[in-house]
């Protein structure tokens, strides 16, 4: 069945690229609804959905457009928690143009919406079943969707910098696997990349605790990495993030290689506007549990930070 929370989660912290001290609150919402954003500094401006085809065009973080001047920034981690939460339909409301970054992952947001209580709804779970392969590339990298029975990935990074290096990871995510495995990895960034990025105004808000810092051999940030592994798990959880803006769960397998925010969502765009890749299921039970989300329970937590 489809899900919201019992009650109003809260988020406060700053804004990763804009450094702002930012406030947001996730809000339930009745079935079919799905998940929405609303800036609550914009008067008059109705919430945008969580779209996939309001993304445009960025490489550092997900951003989703709308009109009058609505844009949010960095939603990549919300949503991430929210799929893998197995929360269907919720209203996102922010106080300014960007979410807060917290430690750099999405458990701290998954933390606070297993506080509020996720309720489930009398309405069927709609997902998308992926039918044939629909592949994407950009020069070394791509990104593919492929037929399988719940939602897999397998992931490929492969950096220069030997504290990263190459890492693979492949994950069922159904049963919660999200929540215990990836959803606490941090975001990461070269240090040459933090002085790019500050020379042009951006990751303002960017610290070594809410971010990953490497140089070369070293990580820089205290305490180095969460698992040997992180840096791959967090293109994991950006990616089941970016994935959540086809607006419904996906049955299929995403293949990453390299990828990164702009190419999933043009695995999207190319998925939707290929004849016959995608079909819209109502979710038997035995589909429902091969989802992320679906029995997730607060213990789930218990070892991640």
């Amino acid at each position: 069945m489809q899900a919201t929370i019992k009650s109003e989660a809260t988020f406060t912290g700053v804004g990763l690229h804009t450094g702002r001290l930012v406030r947001m609150s996730v809000l339930p919402q009745p079935a079919h609804s799905g998940i929405r954003f609303q800036r609550r500094d914009l008067e008059n401006v109705a919430p945008v959905a969580a779209r996939h085809d309001l993304v445009p065009h960025s490489r550092l973080c997900t951003k989703l457009v709308g009109d009058h001047g609505f844009e949010v920034s960095t939603i990549e981690h919300i949503m991430a928690a929210l799929a893998g939460c197995g929360i269907h339909n919720a209203l996102v409301q922010v106080d300014g143009p960007e979410l807060p970054i917290l430690d750099g992952s999405a458990a701290p947001f998954v933390r606070g919406l297993l506080k509020a209580g996720i309720q489930r709804q009398a309405a069927m779970i709609q997902a998308l079943e992926v039918l044939k392969e629909v592949r994407v590339e950009d020069g070394n990298a791509f990104a593919m969707l492929s037929p399988a029975d719940g939602l897999e990935m397998d992931f490929t990074i492969d950096f220069e910098d030997a504290a990263i290096g190459h890492q693979r990871r492949v994950a069922n995510l159904a049963n919660g696997r999200f929540v215990r495995e990836l959803c606490d990895s941090r975001t990461f960034c070269r240090r040459a990349d933090v002085e790019m990025m500050h020379e042009a105004g951006l990751a303002l808000g960017g610290t070594y605790d809410n971010a990953v810092v490497v140089d070369g051999s070293d990580v820089l940030s205290p305490g180095g990495f969460r698992h040997a592994d992180e840096a791959v798990r967090h293109k994991m959880l950006d990616a089941l993030g970016d994935l959540a803006l086809a607006g419904a769960p996906i049955l299929g397998r995403y293949t990453g290689m390299r990828a990164g925010h702009m190419l999933t969502n043009q695995l999207l765009r190319a998925a939707f506007d290929t004849p016959g890749a995608l079909r819209r299921v109502d979710c038997t039970d035995a589909q429902a549990a091969r989802l992320p989300g679906v029995g997730v329970k607060s213990a789930d937590l218990a070892h991640v930070a």
